[in-house]
């Protein structure tokens, strides 16, 4: 009776966690970023959890708002779309807000997208957006992330 008990709470929890799981993040703090004459209002997932649920799960984001990943220091960076509902493009981004480059992403894809160099953050936007706004590898993007980084 005990271990029946105990499975059933264990099964619970596990449930719990996985439905929670498959729910988008909608409340990570916010910043202000710029690149040319375009703002975007960036979600920031910079604890590994954060980072590691990312955009999944989200039917729908507006077209200036995206996810900025922070990572603790610079290092070839690699994103996959699993369980990601959007098409998106990666900006993979210098610590001094310069664009290294960036990476269409087919949703619902295990196929990896990595940086060319070792960086710190990653720009998750709905897919064509930097395409459309002729934002290219090279650009710079603003805010508070990139002040004072050389």
């Amino acid at each position: 009776m005990l271990r029946r008990i105990l499975s059933l709470l264990v099964f619970s929890v596990l449930s719990t966690a996985f439905a929670h799981a498959q729910e988008p993040q909608m409340d990570l703090q916010r910043t202000k970023l710029s690149v040319g004459m375009y703002q975007i209002d960036a979600q920031v997932a910079q604890t590994p959890e954060q980072r590691e649920i990312g955009l999944m799960f989200r039917k729908e984001m507006p077209q200036f708002e995206g996810m900025i990943f922070v990572f603790e220091q610079p290092a070839t960076q690699c994103f996959w779309m699993r369980n990601t509902i959007l098409p998106l493009t990666a900006a993979f981004v210098a610590d001094d807000g310069r664009i290294v480059n960036l990476a269409d992403m087919q949703p619902m894809t295990e196929n990896s997208h990595c940086s060319e160099e070792p960086v710190r953050f990653v720009l998750e936007m709905n897919q064509g957006w930097f395409a459309h706004k002729n934002i290219k590898k090279g650009a710079k993007l603003g805010g508070v992330l990139f002040a004072n980084r050389h």
